[in-house]
């Protein structure tokens, strides 16, 4: 018998680096998790905004950084700026504000390719996660204690959890688009 653990988690894997990947497609509502890819040098160190800053969103189009220290700011400023993200962040006094422009429906379809091209990218990985696990079960065939039904079987298995893991990622890209067209 093959043990599916090992493979349920690598499988489980794969959906969270989705999750992640398209979390960065921004629709045109502010949220905080738009700076997480923005790294900042300070102190001689790269940090993330939030672990020099206290980040919110007052309201659904606009990102406020207040840090805790004011030497940091232009720092904060620059690596926005640098991050590619598209983001405009102007300082007001002891804070940053960023203002989150509408989508235009030109890039929401944009969006919504890169966010195809994103969900195919984790269902490759998937199909390659699935050939791994297929031709280490192939190799148990002949093995002492284990029958032609034993293989079949942990292969249909193998195939029940791709199919389901296949339909959560369509259910995932089918909300993603949903949100990134709502206008």
């Amino acid at each position: 018998m093959y043990n599916f653990s090992t493979f349920k988690n690598q499988l489980e894997d794969i959906i969270q680096h989705a999750k992640e990947d398209i979390s960065s497609l921004r629709t045109g509502k502010a949220t905080i998790s738009m700076l997480d890819p923005v790294k900042v040098e300070v102190y001689d160190t790269m940090m993330a905004v939030n672990e020099l800053a206290n980040v919110s969103t007052p309201d659904a189009n606009l990102i406020v950084i207040k840090p805790w220290d004011q030497n940091v700011i232009e720092n904060i400023e620059q690596g926005i700026h640098r991050s590619n993200l598209n983001l405009n962040p102007v300082v007001d006094s002891d804070q940053i504000r960023i203002v989150i422009p509408p989508l235009t429906t030109e890039r929401r379809q944009e969006m919504v390719k890169q966010l195809k091209q994103k969900i195919e990218s984790a269902k490759v990985m998937i199909r390659n996660a699935r050939i791994n696990a297929k031709n280490e079960i192939d190799d148990m065939e002949g093995e002492a204690g284990v029958s032609e039904d034993d293989v079949h079987r942990d292969i249909a298995q193998l195939n029940k959890l791709v199919q389901e893991l296949n339909t959560r990622l369509e259910a995932i890209e089918k909300d993603k688009e949903a949100e990134l067209m709502a206008i």
